[in-house]
């Protein structure tokens, strides 16, 4: 079983998120902050990772510790799912058009976070939702899920269809580096035997 929960509790947030990296995609998240469960829904739906997520978070300062705490533990119960990563087909790229959007994810999952994000957004707000939060959790996920993640806006004139197309992109990019790879189930995939 590829699958992880993690709880992590701060002054904050109070999070729980479990994963199964070998679903169908289902999802079940409440975070409280409704443009930012469709774009998780997004994530587990075209990664066809499983994903419940639950967060209780200081909403009434503003929507920014939910969503990086998010990220956080998202990151962290990837990285225990995937354990040793034997057999992985470790990188992952999708190509992802969304009407006006078209955004590039390129990852690996090195376990050394990095972060390249080539993503202007044309609005402030989506809705209630900063647009500068789209990258903070890209951010956390990276960093505590141990992936080196560029994202790319190639085009994009609609900040929701940009936003969304970043989600979907590094969900399909995600879903084909997390896939076992049966020429290579038993190995490590690194010429150093550990990643």
């Amino acid at each position: 079983m590829r699958s992880a929960q993690i709880t992590r509790k701060t002054a904050e947030t109070n999070i729980t998120v479990h994963i199964d990296l070998d679903g169908t995609g289902s999802y079940d998240n409440q975070t409280g902050v409704g443009f930012f469960d469709h774009m998780l829904d997004q994530l587990a739906r075209h990664s066809l990772i499983d994903m419940k997520i639950r967060c209780e978070g200081d909403l009434h300062i503003d929507d920014h510790h939910t969503v990086e705490d998010v990220g956080i533990a998202l990151g962290q119960a990837l990285s225990h799912a995937i354990g040793d990563k034997k057999g992985i087909r470790r990188y992952g790229a999708c190509l992802l058009p969304m009407d006006d959007a078209l955004v590039r994810t390129a990852l690996d999952l090195s376990g050394r976070p990095f972060l390249i994000w080539n993503m202007t957004l044309p609005t402030p707000k989506i809705g209630t939702f900063d647009t500068e939060l789209v990258r903070e959790f890209f951010q956390a996920f990276s960093t505590h899920g141990g992936v080196t993640l560029h994202v790319d806006a190639l085009h994009g004139i609609n900040s929701h269809h940009m936003a969304e197309a970043a989600f979907k992109s590094v969900a399909r990019a995600l879903r084909e580096a997390v896939e076992t790879d049966p020429r290579t189930a038993n190995a490590i995939p690194s010429t150093k035997g550990a990643l």
